[in-house]
């Protein structure tokens, strides 16, 4: 069976798993797929779906986009937004609350800069509403007002 075009998928994928320290077989079961399907897509004989990506890399913890750029599902877009995307979601000192807050926070910072991220979903600033000073990713202030409270309260 020849090789697919997907890039350098499989062996960033090898190194990842190395990596963590897992064998092949430990993680195809944290990402629910087969061990011999995880194993093709290593050695570059199958292209996954975009699904069993964002299955592997939450089995991984890292950037499900990273992936599909290296898979060929998404164009090479600002390779730096990618990277720092992949290091806040790979902080182990920050939660998982704490990661959303600051890819919100980056968000806001890149749109107010004229970059309108295309992930998660918030609201992109052409679509915000100026005119009411409303705020493209909201919460963002609150959560940063509770992190620095619950930082000044050192009984919670």
């Amino acid at each position: 069976m020849a090789s697919l075009n997907v890039g350098n998928l499989g062996e960033y994928l090898r190194e990842q798993r190395n990596a963590a320290q897992l064998s092949l077989r430990q993680l195809a079961d944290a990402a629910g797929v087969s061990n011999p399907y995880l194993s093709q897509i290593e050695r570059g004989l199958r292209k996954p779906s975009a699904d069993v990506l964002q299955q592997v890399a939450k089995a991984l913890r890292i950037s499900a986009e990273t992936l599909y750029v290296r898979a060929g599902i998404l164009d090479e877009r600002e390779r730096e937004e990618l990277e720092t995307r992949a290091v806040i979601l790979a902080d182990p000192s920050i939660n998982e609350r704490q990661k959303n807050v600051l890819l919100q926070i980056y968000d806001s910072f890149r749109r107010e800069n004229g970059f309108v991220p295309e992930t998660d979903g918030t609201v992109k600033a052409d679509e915000a509403d100026e005119t009411s000073g409303a705020h493209a990713t909201p919460g963002a202030d609150d959560a940063l007002k509770a992190d620095a409270a619950q930082d000044d309260n050192p009984h919670s």
